[in-house]
């Protein structure tokens, strides 16, 4: 499955600090369960990431509600 393609998979996501100064991204559904460990620094880098991809996802939908509906 690509990035771009929709799912009807549910997950649950759970995110936060651990005992060894960790960040864990801890994922959860249908009888899978994906623990991943960042340090600080890799956990603000995916932040970033995250804020980008939503800042793009929301410059596209923008678009869509501005752009004019085709005459018909």
């Amino acid at each position: 499955m690509g990035i771009d393609k929709q799912s009807d998979f549910a997950a649950n996501l759970q995110i936060g600090p651990t005992s060894l100064g960790m960040v864990r991204i801890y994922v959860e559904g249908e009888g899978l369960e994906i623990p991943m460990d960042f340090d600080p620094e890799e956990a603000e880098e995916i932040a970033d990431e995250l804020r980008a991809a939503a800042a793009q996802a929301r410059a596209m939908t923008e678009k869509k509600v501005k752009a004019p509906k085709p005459k018909g």
